[in-house]
């Protein structure tokens, strides 16, 4: 009984001291990740780890905010982003991920980004729909993956793409952001889709009414 209880202490202190460096960094203030109601430990450290290249590398703060907020429709997010004006050092862009922001009543459709620059000479930096579209393509596609697991990708695709276009603009490589590989990922799905519903309407419509034609004019 002593050997297994010794064991299991063995085991549980073994395991403290794996988990130390994951309590030690989940305790750590972001210093790029403003809020964040949806995004695992790793992600925060992945977009801390881009954020603070991109700022040592080009001088351009890069923030970003993750929430679950139920923002109304038409909800302003220029204004939303004041409430965070003390946290943030010009010249930044802000990145604002809210899956939960309603767009219309109508069709009860969600999810909104907002990207927020300092000065225009920051907009000018990015291509606001390359870094919108990074984030969204990755949430909207239909798969098994769950939603959390969407928002975390997506919100580290689009910082990294936001993060790439601004390096780019200073003539600079940023050595730890992540290859968007889902822009061919989506044009393939696409062409899929579009390829399929093609061989549907050939199938089910055009064919038999090619064949009702054809059979008409050899009568």
């Amino acid at each position: 009984m002593n050997k297994v209880k010794s064991k299991a202490s063995f085991l549980l202190a073994m395991l403290a001291l794996l988990m130390l460096p994951l309590l030690l960094n989940a305790t750590q203030v972001s210093t790029k990740l403003l809020r964040n109601d949806l995004l695992k430990i790793e992600a925060v450290q992945l977009i801390d780890k881009m954020g603070e290249e991109l700022y040592t590398k080009t001088g351009v703060n890069a923030y970003a905010i993750a929430t679950n907020e139920h923002f109304p429709e038409r909800f302003n997010l220029v204004e939303y982003s004041k409430k965070y004006e003390a946290k943030l050092s010009k010249p930044y862009v802000l990145f604002i991920f809210a899956p939960y922001a309603t767009i219309t009543k109508k069709s009860e459709a969600r999810g909104r980004v907002g990207i927020i620059p300092s000065s225009d000479n920051v907009r000018a930096m990015y291509d606001y729909d390359d870094v919108r579209d990074a984030g969204i393509n990755i949430v909207a596609i239909k798969d098994s993956n769950t939603d959390e697991d969407k928002f975390n990708i997506g919100v580290l695709q689009a910082y990294s793409v936001l993060s790439d276009n601004i390096a780019a603009f200073k003539g600079i490589k940023l050595e730890n952001t992540i290859p968007d590989e889902m822009g061919p990922m989506i044009l393939i799905l696409r062409i899929l889709v579009y390829s399929g519903t093609a061989v549907l309407l050939w199938i089910f419509i055009f064919r038999p009414i090619w064949m009702r034609r054809k059979n008409g004019k050899e009568q």
